[in-house]
């Protein structure tokens, strides 16, 4: 799809200490596709908040550490934003140059004609570089979607944090975790709430430098998968007793 002008399109980019991969993400963004870059600095001690400065983006720091205070500084500044500067659709990309920028019009581009409300790219439906995940990535990105598809009715293949979403839809899912858990309550609240859900096959290699701060630790990978765990097992138990309140109430009536 071609456009007069540029799409409004808001790019979030949660970032802490990437000085070393952030600059390949900057540059290779399609910026045809995109009215705002926010690099989402979560308390970077090295020049992070510099280079995307300097590259051009719009630095916003977050004030608690954690990958979900990232986004949400983004998304707040978003918020502040004049309603003719507000995005329409935002997306979600990762500082560590692992996901391929130059896929983003393929994942923004379901949202933006209108036939979906939030679209994940796929690490597991596209081309991964050996090595680029982790055997416990694996495994919980097949465990956490197949808890997703048995308890809320919503097939998904992946937790990939490369994802695009209608602005008002992610408003409207009132999202709050601020660690490790912020992509599975996307996903788990949008289906929830009916949003219509697609995944779109991405490619991913494995980060520029440095290791992971999830999937590069013993601590982290324990952390994040009882995060997510966690999450999913909260919000069905919530949704079964509004269920049975629900029908209380119709029993009633």
């Amino acid at each position: 799809m071609e456009y007069a002008s540029k799409p409004r399109v808001a790019v979030l980019i949660p970032a802490f200490n990437e000085e070393d991969a952030l600059p390949f993400v900057l540059a290779t963004i399609p910026k045809q596709w995109v009215r705002h870059i926010i690099v989402c600095d979560n308390g970077s001690t090295d020049r992070t908040a510099e280079i995307a400065r300097l590259m051009g983006a719009t630095v916003v720091r977050a004030a608690r550490r954690g990958y979900g205070s990232a986004c949400l500084a983004g998304m707040a500044y978003l918020k502040q934003l004049p309603d003719v500067e507000q995005p329409e659709v935002v997306v979600f990309l990762d500082a560590d140059y692992a996901d391929d920028p130059n896929d983003l019009p393929k994942v923004a581009e379901p949202v933006l004609d209108g036939s979906q409300d939030l679209v994940i790219g796929s690490r597991l439906q596209g081309e991964m570089e050996p090595g680029a995940m982790s055997l416990p990535q694996r495994f919980g990105n097949w465990l956490a979607p197949l808890l997703i598809r048995l308890f809320f009715g919503q097939r998904f293949t992946d937790l990939g944090p490369f994802r695009a979403i209608r602005w008002d839809k992610l408003q409207q899912l009132n999202m709050r975790d601020p660690d490790y858990g912020w992509t599975v309550e996307m996903q788990i609240k949008a289906a929830l709430q009916g949003l219509r859900c697609t995944e779109v096959p991405v490619h991913y290699r494995k980060r520029v430098a440095g290791r992971s701060k999830v999937s590069g630790t013993i601590k982290g990978i324990i952390l994040a998968g009882t995060k997510i765990l966690s999450l999913i097992f909260w919000h069905y138990f919530q949704h079964r007793r509004q269920q049975r309140s629900q029908a209380n109430v119709t029993r009633k009536t």
